[in-house]
């Protein structure tokens, strides 16, 4: 299924390929705000009195970043030894430059991204294994929520220590329910519930086609993969547990998306063409009354004195898997050993108790250990992301899968796209979709 890099001149080949491709689309997009300086040089440099500097990018530029930059600052002056340097750039744009970086030796000492999206570049070379972290009792690993490890596995090597794990929940604005003659205290639980409420949270008032309000919004780009993970509800999805086969011809495949294409594209139930950013803006503004997404809307949503409530998402007619998000971060490879020394030292500190506390509280997302959620008390949101019942429904998207990036932006993403615009059917789609995604698996 994957490329194994068993060798240095196969290993190589990998990273040129990768950092050209990267190159090509580094230049074609240059125009994109937000991108960090670089600087870490991928040595970890150490001052005239033998601190360790390290340049830590991440995306995390919504409101849970004021929390993400507390934890570092507190790290910081919690020892004299290693000191910790946010860059902060949205996600697209690091995933774009990334690979270019390291490469040249001009780019960060540690990594943050998405877990389903460390086997891709992994496979390029770029991350360093950080196995000897997790073998590290000093580290207190035992304690870290096991499905938000896992996910940072490739090839039986683990290349990521966990940031963060939640499950997606969906908020509701109970304003927009009530306005609708709909109990504002029972969102839908099931898909069949949230479609009988379309016709009244989707409002036409002119009756031009273009709705003033929605019935939630969902994201067909750059966006949280909640469309992707859909399939789940009917037995479907969009490679086999394995990660060997494709799902996305098979019939309950098929089934899910026919099902929500139609709820968005003829009922109106969503607007086309929606970026995560989008979509948040829609909730954020009140023109949507759902939203599936992550705990760190919460602060953004609290500010714009919305009146809403938290919860799980819709349960498909054969799972109620929820997707769950699991930002990792990892070691950039030809990291020297006091680079590595020092970028596990603010791993152990991150997912301390002290660190999980700290970082829960101010950014939502539950504590990636259990046994400090009690002492997690200034904010509910964590408890709500973190309940049982929740978090043992999540499910996270393509784990371990190399090619999961370009499935998901190559293929997937742009046929959602063309049976959302009518340029074909989901039936029609989906099966060449799904021996493209097979070709990818083959490599």
């Amino acid at each position: 299924m994957k490329t194994q890099l068993s060798s240095g001149s196969r290993r190589t080949r990998g990273i040129r390929a990768a950092v050209i491709g990267a190159g090509v689309l580094a230049l074609a997009l240059s125009g994109c705000a937000g991108q960090g300086s670089g600087g870490g040089g991928n040595d970890g440099a150490a001052d005239a009195g033998g601190k360790v500097s390290l340049t830590f990018w991440n995306g995390f530029t919504g409101p849970d970043g004021p929390a993400l930059q507390k934890v570092i600052s507190d790290f910081n002056a919690s020892q004299d030894e290693v000191e910790v340097t946010a860059e902060i750039m949205p996600w697209d744009t690091l995933y774009q430059k990334v690979l270019t970086a390291v490469a040249g030796n001009d780019g960060p000492d540690i990594v943050a991204m998405s877990a389903g999206r460390m086997p891709q570049f992994a496979q390029q070379g770029m991350f360093a294994p950080v196995d000897d972290y997790y073998s590290d009792s000093a580290n207190d690993s035992g304690a870290l929520n096991e499905a938000a490890i896992n996910a940072s596995v490739f090839d039986g090597v683990n290349y990521g220590v966990p940031v963060n794990f939640t499950p997606m929940m969906m908020y509701y604005n109970k304003d927009l329910f009530q306005a609708a003659g709909l109990d504002p205290d029972a969102p839908p639980t099931t898909w069949d519930e949230f479609a009988a409420m379309v016709p009244k949270l989707t409002v036409d008032e002119n009756g031009d086609g273009k709705p003033e309000q929605y019935a939630t919004a969902l994201g067909d780009h750059e966006t949280v993969p909640v469309f992707m993970s859909l399939p789940w509800g009917t037995g479907g999805g969009i490679v086999s547990d394995d990660g060997k086969t494709s799902m996305l011809g098979d019939p309950a495949t098929l089934d899910a998306l026919n099902f929500w294409v139609d709820l968005v594209k003829d009922q109106k139930a969503s607007p086309l063409g929606l970026s995560g950013a989008d979509a948040d803006k829609l909730f954020l503004t009140g023109k949507a009354a759902t939203e599936i997404v992550g705990p760190w809307m919460t602060t953004g949503f609290d500010e714009a004195g919305l009146n809403y409530g938290i919860a799980p998402p819709p349960a498909g007619p054969d799972s109620d898997a929820i997707l769950g998000d699991v930002v990792s971060m990892g070691v950039t490879a030809g990291a020297d050993d006091a680079t590595k020394k020092a970028a596990y030292k603010f791993f152990a500190y991150w997912n301390s108790a002290d660190g999980q506390i700290t970082w829960a509280s101010g950014s939502g997302f539950p504590p990636n250990r259990a046994d400090v959620a009690d002492k997690v008390t200034e904010s509910p949101y964590p408890a709500i992301f973190g309940a049982e019942d929740v978090a043992s429904r999540a499910k996270i998207l393509l784990a371990g899968v190399a090619p999961g990036g370009t499935i998901g932006e190559t293929i997937f993403w742009p046929s959602l796209q063309k049976a959302l615009n009518g340029d074909g059917t989901v039936d029609s789609i989906f099966p060449a979709a799904s021996d493209a995604v097979q070709a990818e698996l083959d490599k």
